[in-house]
Order: C-alpha cells, then structure tokens, then sequence
C-alpha cells in the first residue's frame, strides 16, 4: 500500500470521526454541589400524571430563582431530559430549574401543551416555599417546539383561556424572563406555506389545518400575543436553520421591541436547527443563556 494512500485513507476516517463527533451532545454530569428530584407530579388529569425532575442547589440561603426548562421535538417525540445539562449547570450558580414532559400531539392536541406548560410554572410557584425558590422570580427555557411553548408563556400571561385545569388554580402562570432557542414562534406562516415547510407538524399538534381554523392558529401563535408586559426574551437561533427560519425570532423580536418589551438575539452563524445541545454550539449558547438569566432573574 502506498505512502500516500495511507495518508489520505487516515485522512477522510480523522474527518469522518470529527463530523461524527459534533453531532454528539456533551455526556451529562450532575454537579456535586446539585441535586435532582425525579418525576416529581406537578399537575394530573384524571389518572394522568404529569412529571417533572427539579434541580436543586444543595447549598446558598436563597430564595432562588427558578427556570422551566421545555424540550423541542416537533411537539411529538423529545422528553424531559434534553435540558438537564443546561438546567444542571444552572443550579450550580444558585437558581433552580424544573424540567418538565407535556403531553405530546400523538396523545393530546392543542391547547394540552400549553396547558402543561401553564401548570408546571403554577406549581413552581406553589411550591416555592418548600423549595426555597423566589416566585417572582420565575424564567423559563426551551428549544424547538419548546421554544413556542416558552415564548406562550411569556406573552400569555393574561390568557385565561389557555390556563388549563392542571392544578394550582389563582395562581400566576407568568414568566419574568424567557431565553427561546430556536423557536416557532409564528405558527401562522407555517399553515400559510406549502406541507414542506412544517405545517404538517403544526396540523398534527393543532389538530386542524390552517385552511380550516385561522384562529385556533393564530391564538397558538406566540407573536399575536406580543404586548408591552411581555416577559423580557433572549433568542437564540441558527443562521442556516431549514426548519424553523431565523427570521421568525428576528420579528418577534422588533414585535415585542415595539410593544415596549425587552428583547435581544443570539445568532449562530451557520448553525442549523437543534445546535444549542452540539458542540461547538454548546458552551457558547450556554454562557449566552447564563448571562441573560443571571441579569433578568437574579
């Protein structure tokens, strides 16, 4: 076999490694200084339980502020592990972090993730005196369908109608504060374009096409909800995402700048859907995160 040969075999196997590693998350590791409380209940419908895991600091007086943390996955698949490193991480800095399942649209269509979404931040707020958490200092995370699901929270505050009857009636589902990765946050322009761009997962977690319910649509919709009492919004989202496009972040972003509510961007450049969770993504999004967090919240 040829010198050369065997330079450039060795070659494309080293960059076939590399591609392979970036598209690995980071391994998880739970802080000393953490603790995490598994598939705590924090709302029920009927015989149906809905599960968070909290993530706690062992030390510091507090009371702490707490983040909700909510998984992408095209509101059908995902699971409340995904933000656990970012939630784990977190708490090491002296803020807790809830995250949460929801029920998917396999099981349950719209209005039930919001609905969930809604009773996890009550029951972080029911449950703050228990868990040393300040409850007006409440935030909330998420990426992908995550991402919608957290920028509801933020702009729905005063929409009874999405609240839901998970438990912990009267009490405020508000978020001060949400940092958006890759969000859908204008679920509309979706069910205006073609099957290709992703309507086909909002018809399959609304329950119904645009065609046949504009309004269910656009009360889904998080930028139809933008007013000057909007909670303040960090997004972060990658330049070459295909799946959910940039500009939709870039408008609710001016949207709530003009309403009078805090907003600011992270964009990364050449990044495609879900980067947050890969390197090099990872670190950088993270830090972004901490900093808008720790500046909102604590």
């Amino acid at each position: 076999m040829k010198p050369w040969f065997i330079f450039a075999l060795a070659a494309t196997l080293l960059a076939q490694q590399a591609k392979q590693a970036q598209k690995q998350e980071p391994p998880f590791h739970l802080p000393g200084s953490v603790e995490m409380k598994q598939d705590l209940i924090y709302a029920s419908y009927g015989s149906r339980e809905m599960h968070l895991d909290l993530v706690l600091p062992k030390a510091g007086r507090g009371p702490f502020p707490a983040v909700v943390y909510i998984h992408g996955g095209g509101w059908r698949g995902g699971n409340k592990a995904a933000f656990r490193r970012q939630a784990a991480h977190m708490a090491t800095l002296g803020f807790v972090g809830a995250c949460i399942e929801y029920r998917l649209s396999g099981e349950a269509k719209w209005p039930a993730a919001i609905y969930d979404s809604k009773a996890a931040v009550r029951w972080v707020r029911a449950n703050a005196k228990k868990y040393n958490i300040a409850p007006d200092r409440i935030g909330a995370a998420g990426g992908s369908a995550g991402g919608h699901l957290v920028a509801l929270l933020g702009t729905t505050a005063h929409l009874m109608e999405l609240e839901g009857d998970g438990g912990n009636p009267g009490i405020s589902s508000a978020v001060k504060a949400v940092a958006a990765f890759n969000p859908a946050v204008d679920l509309v322009s979706f069910g205006k374009g073609p099957a290709s761009n992703g309507s086909n997962a909002v018809t399959a977690f609304l329950g119904k096409a645009y065609a046949d319910a504009p309004k269910l649509w656009e009360l889904a919709t998080p930028i139809t909800h933008v007013n000057k009492k909007s909670a303040s919004f960090l997004f972060l989202h990658g330049s070459a995402d295909n799946t959910v496009p940039i500009q939709q972040s870039i408008d609710m972003m001016k949207r709530l700048k003009t309403a009078g509510a805090h907003a600011e961007i992270m964009t990364a450049d050449g990044a495609a859907h879900g980067f947050f969770n890969r390197p090099p993504w990872y670190e950088p999004t993270l830090q972004r995160m901490q900093e808008f967090l720790v500046k909102t919240l604590k």
